[in-house]
């Protein structure tokens, strides 16, 4: 089996829902991010085998193909969109790894967009012919008492875990305030006017303390917005890295594990311990980490499962400082990975949670 490499990766900026980039479809979030990531690898359009992009709210009509034709791949490139909710950026990454590695192709954009700003609205049908219903989300489990709404889930695992809002309120202004320091021009791609993440901000522990509440400690400041954005990573087998100028990072692997349905926020620690038995590797041997902060109390629980180190978790900041569009926040991650370890070398580790139980964890290596 041939070894895989990441010979490129970019993001949109990513703005709240209503933001900035709320006039764009999925097409026009990610077309350009897609088509400069294969430039900069300095590869061809004709030479790209696949995409495969996360996509949670489009309700369907795959994404990725669309994506494909308005970036000019060629008309030969079917796309495969995913569905594994936040998983669902991440897990593209180890479709697109697991295609190249088996031989069935040589170059696969993978990544994640979503929309939270023009996300279809859904309906369900009466089949007695009554009026449909609307709801916000699918169930994510056949139990109906197994299958909290996000907030609530947030609120059980603080409590679980004992994880004070004091100390998911000092989260959330520490992602800020690396965000507000962080360079990240070479990584985003301006879109719609808008060049850097619109919701990073001098979040203060004052203003976290006054913070609307949702449930329990869970609160608007330590909680991730809904939000709108893109992501795409370029994959390739060590053959095609060794003609190119930059052979990037090598993909040492990815994994996606269940967990408990209605305790979904650690699920990532399952999926990142056996990411590190796969790999003959452990927190010691990571330079950096990249968490989702889908809520504060998440990923403090996540990075203290895990057992990392938090000096060297979301150095630029995470999806509290920025926002949450939900199957582009595992390829934003990743793409997070990419810059920070090609900056400081060595090892990382990017790792997602999503509703249902599941995790997603993907390393990336110098070598």
């Amino acid at each position: 089996m041939t070894g895989v490499r990441v010979v490129s990766a970019l993001r949109s900026p990513v703005a709240p829902r209503g933001g900035g980039l709320a006039r764009l479809d999925l097409d026009a979030l990610c077309a350009p991010v897609l088509a400069k990531a294969i430039r900069e690898a300095g590869l061809g359009v004709e030479e790209v085998d696949e995409v495969v992009l996360g996509n949670a709210l489009g309700a369907g009509g795959n994404p990725a193909r669309r994506v494909a034709l308005a970036a000019g791949l060629p008309e030969r490139v079917a796309g495969l969109t995913l569905d594994r909710q936040c998983c669902g950026g991440l897990d593209a990454l180890v479709m697109g790894a697991a295609l190249i590695a088996s031989g069935q192709a040589e170059v696969v954009a993978a990544g994640g967009v979503e929309s939270y700003s023009r996300r279809p609205l859904r309906l369900r049908t009466d089949p007695d012919g009554g009026a449909p219903v609307a709801y916000d989300r699918p169930p994510f489990t056949p139990w109906p008492d197994r299958d909290p709404e996000m907030d609530e889930a947030a609120e059980a695992l603080a409590r679980s875990w004992n994880i004070a809002r004091a100390a998911q309120d000092a989260w959330a202004v520490d992602s800020h305030r690396k965000a507000r320091m962080a360079e990240m021009r070479g990584e985003v791609v301006p879109l719609a006017g808008v060049e850097r993440d619109t919701f990073t901000r001098d979040l203060t522990p004052r203003l976290a303390a006054r913070a609307p509440g949702l449930v329990g400690s869970i609160t608007a400041a330590n909680a991730a917005v809904a939000a709108d954005g893109a992501a795409v990573c370029l994959l390739v087998s060590d053959r095609v890295a060794a003609r190119l100028p930059d052979p990037g990072l090598a993909y040492r692997g990815g994994i996606t594990l269940g967990a408990r349905p209605d305790l979904p926020g650690v699920a990532p620690v399952e999926a990142i311990g056996a990411l590190f038995d796969r790999t003959g590797t452990t927190p010691a041997d990571l330079s950096v980490a990249e968490v989702m902060e889908a809520y504060a109390v998440q990923a403090i629980a996540c990075v203290e499962g895990a057992g990392l180190d938090p000096a060297i978790v979301n150095p630029g900041g995470g999806g509290l400082a920025r926002g949450h569009p939900v199957g582009a926040s595992g390829a934003i991650n990743a793409v997070r990975l990419w810059h920070e370890v090609k900056r400081r070398g060595g090892t990382g580790i990017a790792a997602i949670a999503a509703a249902g139980g599941l995790g997603t964890a993907v390393m990336l290596s110098v070598r």
